[in-house]
């Protein structure tokens, strides 16, 4: 069986970084010459093409694996010196996780602050819908997601936070003017906030109401990608939208906000994967995130 050359394999993720083989170079004190060589001959050893020469380069789906490994590889060498108590003058690891803006907007930012003080990681939150974060698993892009997917990357373990739940409302003036018969009919009309096109959200719970799997909101869609804007735009009445349950329910109690079909929610069930890596300090962050969702999500008996 063909090793991977360590090498090698810290060169091509030095690549994929950097974006360039003169800049990997740099950052690995080589010549680009010897870059390129070592690229060339890590796909001669698996057989693959590893990597697409554009500007910047980019991973194939075979090079992604190594990608990952690499990354993979580079956690639990930082984790070996650290017990073993050797210095690194790396500082300290950066410890990338994918996350959905309204977890972010509503109950995992708090999380960081749970974190031991002396646990020496840099944390990088990279926002991403739910239901696409796992690609960034796969990618090696990161080493832990928030994501609505039940089934594990490779390499990875998922365990279940809850539900986030998610409420239809409109302002009162909105729902006057638009929502004047019933849901089911009104709601593929009406204008729509949403996120952005991967947002699926407001579709769905039309879909949900429905029971007809081709109905979907109205074509009139106003995209808003952020959280706290995409609540704003509904209260200012640019359409209606399902709006964390956090944030909506204060502003139902004020009135600026309406329920567009009471004691019907959208529940989002939402998980944790990670790398499959015995590594203290992403099991630490695993364990915060798991308590923190928690208390903040909603049980899948509730």
């Amino acid at each position: 069986m063909e090793e991977l050359p360590l090498d090698q394999v810290r060169t091509l993720l030095a690549v994929v970084d950097e974006g360039t083989f003169d800049a990997a170079a740099a950052a690995l004190h080589v010549t680009p010459s010897a870059v390129s060589q070592r690229v060339k001959a890590l796909e001669q050893r698996t057989g693959r093409v590893l990597l697409v020469r554009t500007k910047p380069v980019r991973a194939t789906e075979s090079g992604e694996v190594v990608v990952r490994f690499a990354r993979q590889l580079a956690r639990l060498e930082r984790d070996a010196r650290a017990e073993l108590g050797m210095a690194d003058d790396r500082g300290p690891v950066r410890l990338p996780i994918a996350v959905n803006a309204d977890s972010l907007a509503t109950w995992f930012l708090p999380v960081l602050t749970r974190l031991p003080q002396d646990l020496p990681v840099c944390i990088e939150l990279r926002r991403e819908d739910e239901s696409h974060t796992t690609a960034l698993l796969r990618e090696g892009q990161v080493m832990a997601a928030v994501t609505s997917s039940p089934d594990s990357v490779a390499g990875c373990s998922v365990r279940m936070l809850g539900l986030a739940r998610y409420l239809p409302t409109a302002s009162p003036a909105f729902a006057a003017r638009y929502l004047t018969g019933t849901p089911e009919r009104d709601l593929r009309k009406a204008p729509t906030i949403v996120f952005d096109r991967k947002d699926d959200l407001q579709d769905a719970f039309v879909r949900s109401l429905t029971g007809d799997a081709s109905a979907g909101a109205g074509p009139v869609r106003h995209h808003v990608p952020t959280s706290e804007g995409f609540r704003d735009a509904v209260v200012a009445g640019l359409g209606w939208g399902l709006v964390p349950e956090q944030q909506a329910v204060p502003l139902v109690r004020t009135g600026e906000l309406v329920l567009l079909v009471p004691r019907r929610p959208l529940d989002v069930p939402l998980y944790w994967q990670q790398w499959k890596l015995d590594s203290p300090a992403l099991s630490t962050v695993a364990d915060v995130v798991a308590a923190a969702a928690a208390e903040a999500l909603r049980s899948p008996a509730a």
